[in-house]
């Protein structure tokens, strides 16, 4: 029986939202809204780089300005500040220079920060993520939660039933315990409907040992859900066949999920190139956020230089 995931998780007393100040708009309501319902501080952050930190004088010519770009950040940024304010929402603005990735995981130490939120970029000229470098780097190696919203994400005005859905996807491997403790915790928590999701692949079910990997898939997604989540929340399992992230994307669908939640995993550092996880592909067409946590000792925070890659 899995036991409860870590509080600190499930119910953030500090969200960061890692900008580039094109995608706030998209980020922000997501921001505001958990903030409201687990009562979290919000830090706006932007990373100055040297890149965006280009002026161009009166002549035409570029020069770099790094102090004409930070006001116009915290200028640009206060305004969203302010609105979380008046919903009587903690809200701090955060201009830093450097690496953003490097940055956006220091201030998460320095901070002591529960969660991340991040936005990608949209799918390029062959349909692929373009999650861009510091996106990537993030989610690969913060070991708080990750809550990413995808350019297909949006947001609806009400739930099914008036009840959110929940759903995590799980590989069924020991490591995902924690990212499966983390899903049965949001869904107490925020009273919503919970789905446990695993997907065997067509290798798995093309013997006489079909019915048999259904079985142990099923038993073991039902040992994940905590003894006292039933009379909280509504908790479902389901086992399903196919390619895991075009299954995982159709459960979404279909239930109207308003967040699926995945885990990272340990892999080699040429699996860490890899573009084609099933994370990617989920987050590059999922219609809710993701929230993906590191598959490690939830109470651990490893070392920054260690590397994860996405759940393949």
């Amino acid at each position: 029986m899995l036991e409860p995931g870590s509080h600190r998780w499930s119910k953030p007393a500090s969200i960061l939202i890692a900008t580039d100040l094109g995608d706030i708009d998209r980020l922000f309501p997501y921001a505001l809204e958990q903030a409201r319902n687990t009562g979290a501080r919000l830090f706006l952050l932007h990373v100055l780089t040297a890149t965006n930190s280009i002026a161009v004088d009166p002549g035409g010519l570029p020069y770099y300005s790094p102090t004409e770009a930070i006001d116009y950040a915290e200028k640009f940024l206060a305004t969203y500040c302010a609105e979380a304010q008046q919903a009587n929402i903690d809200c701090e603005v955060l201009v830093r220079e450097g690496a953003a990735a490097q940055q956006i995981l220091a201030t998460v130490r320095q901070l002591h920060v529960d969660r991340v939120l991040l936005g990608t970029r949209s799918r390029g000229k062959w349909g692929k993520l373009l999650l861009g470098s510091v996106a990537e780097q993030v989610l690969r190696s913060v070991w708080v939660p990750v809550l990413t919203v995808g350019p297909a994400a949006h947001r609806r005005d009400s739930a099914v039933d008036g009840k959110e859905t929940v759903l995590h996807a799980t590989s069924l491997s020991t490591a995902s315990h924690a990212s499966a403790a983390l899903a049965c915790e949001v869904a107490r928590t925020s009273s919503a409907r919970l789905i446990l999701l695993h997907v065997l692949t067509p290798s798995h079910t093309e013997s006489s040992l079909r019915t048999e990997a259904i079985e142990h898939a099923e038993e073991t997604l039902a040992a994940m859900i905590p003894s006292d989540l039933a009379c909280r929340c509504s908790c479902t399992t389901r086992v399903a066949t196919g390619n895991i992230a075009i299954e995982i994307l159709a459960e979404a669908a279909a239930v109207q999920a308003s967040l699926i939640v995945l885990g990272a995993a340990h892999t080699s550092p040429i699996g860490a190139m890899a573009r084609e996880g099933t994370v990617y592909r989920v987050l590059a067409h999922a219609r809710c956020p993701v929230l993906t946590l590191r598959e490690q000792d939830m109470a651990a925070e490893p070392e920054p230089h260690k590397r994860f890659a996405l759940h393949e």
